[in-house]
């Protein structure tokens, strides 16, 4: 037998022709685009990834099946519970309880994982380090990463230079004008990241449909003959600053969802997010039908038609035509997240509640949350009381009492 001089050996060995394990016949190492157009170099090993985000990165993290791989938090809202109790004019109480994310229904070890992040605090980097990820996966426009570009770009520079690979996505409202398109490419950019790309497809197919029937079935709606509606937060915090409640504006994705998807128009005509209106503004836009939204809690219609605090709104026409729909309990809703159509069916419903009688509301939702986590029917009813949806199942209007 020929044995190699110890040089050539080592030549050998080093060129990977001997052990390709120990040399260059590995593969290259792969890289993304992250929505900032920055090239990121993946690590060969993601068994621990930080997310920042309010649930959209972690919801398309379990339908792919790596949210096992989560090892810290970026938003306190993921793993919490919520319980809310408001009072009528006749001295009735009445409670919502066990209100959570669906993501932390479907991994209950979210409650447990460590937070590094949190709304008003900013990252905490030594907590960040002591977790040893192998990759961190941010959303701009998360309540934890709401502030202005300047500000995410030095938190993305400190995480960079951890030496920890940071992938960016952005949420539709960080866009100049927000689209919900933007969430499909976010969902394809994780399933490239975790090479699960047939999965995400899929997903970001499934919910593009379903605004698709929605925008299908309201499309003809003439020019003028509109509903009207308002997107109403009863929030607390706005009482507090001597307003009524909080509106969307006009620059918001709700307001294209509601223009563009469902051919509905806004009543309020302002810019804004969180615009605190009194008592006189709101009874003077006076909208067909009212959205309620998660605005510093879940406020169901029984609270705007029944609660003491809000007996000077009785005279809106939406409201003594018991027109007002909540839409479903969504903790740290900065951002919208996989069940975002929800949103649209429940606001398409009512506005034009004719144009979708053929839509059994509780049947659609339970079929929405088995398709996208893949999941059995009574894990679906769960997810759907989670967010408080419960009363699609008691009767299916376009409202509730």
């Amino acid at each position: 037998m020929r044995f190699f001089h110890s040089t050539t050996w080592m030549l050998l060995c080093l060129a990977g022709i001997l052990f390709p394990a120990l040399g260059l016949g590995q593969s290259p190492p792969r890289q993304i685009q992250d929505f900032w157009g920055r090239q990121v170099t993946l690590p060969a090993k993601m068994d621990r990834v930080i997310t920042i985000s309010d649930g959209m990165i972690e919801g398309v993290m379990t339908c792919l099946g790596v949210s096992q791989t989560i090892v810290g938090l970026g938003s306190s809202c993921v793993p919490k519970t919520w319980e809310y109790t408001y009072s009528s004019v006749r001295g009735e109480d009445y409670t919502y309880s066990g209100g959570m994310n669906p993501v932390t229904y479907l991994n209950p070890k979210f409650v447990e994982l460590p937070l590094v992040c949190r709304a008003g605090t900013g990252i905490n980097y030594e907590a960040v380090v002591a977790l040893h990820p192998d990759l961190i996966i941010v959303r701009m426009g998360s309540c934890s990463l709401s502030s202005g570009r300047d500000v995410a770009e030095k938190s993305i520079g400190l995480l960079s230079s951890l030496g920890i690979p940071v992938v960016v996505l952005q949420g539709p409202n960080t866009f100049e004008r927000p689209h919900h398109g933007t969430m499909g490419r976010e969902i394809r950019l994780l399933g490239q990241i975790f090479q699960q790309e047939d999965r995400a497809e899929r997903l970001a197919r499934y919910l593009d449909d379903q605004v698709k029937l929605i925008q299908s079935r309201t499309a003809d709606i003439p020019q003028g003959e509109e509903k009207s509606l308002l997107m109403l937060g009863l929030s607390p915090k706005a009482r507090s600053k001597g307003g009524a409640a909080h509106v969307k504006g006009q620059d918001t994705l709700q307001t294209y969802f509601m223009e563009e998807v469902i051919h509905a128009r806004n009543a309020y005509s302002g810019t804004g997010a969180w615009n605190i209106l009194n008592t006189e503004h709101l009874l003077s836009l006076d909208p067909d039908g009212i959205i309620l939204v998660t605005s510093w809690g879940y406020h169901p219609p029984s609270e705007l038609y029944d609660a003491p605090y809000y007996q000077s709104l009785a005279g809106m026409r939406a409201v003594k035509n018991r027109a007002v729909t909540a839409l479903p309990w969504t903790p740290c809703n900065c951002e919208k997240r996989l069940e975002y159509p929800i949103d649209l069916m429940v606001m398409a419903k009512a506005a034009y509640p004719q144009r979708f009688a053929h839509v059994n509301l509780g049947n659609w939702l339970l079929e929405f949350y088995q398709t996208v986590y893949g999941v059995n029917t009574e894990t679906a009813k769960a997810l759907l009381s989670c967010q408080w949806m419960d009363w699609v199942l008691e009767k299916d209007t376009h409202g509730q009492d």
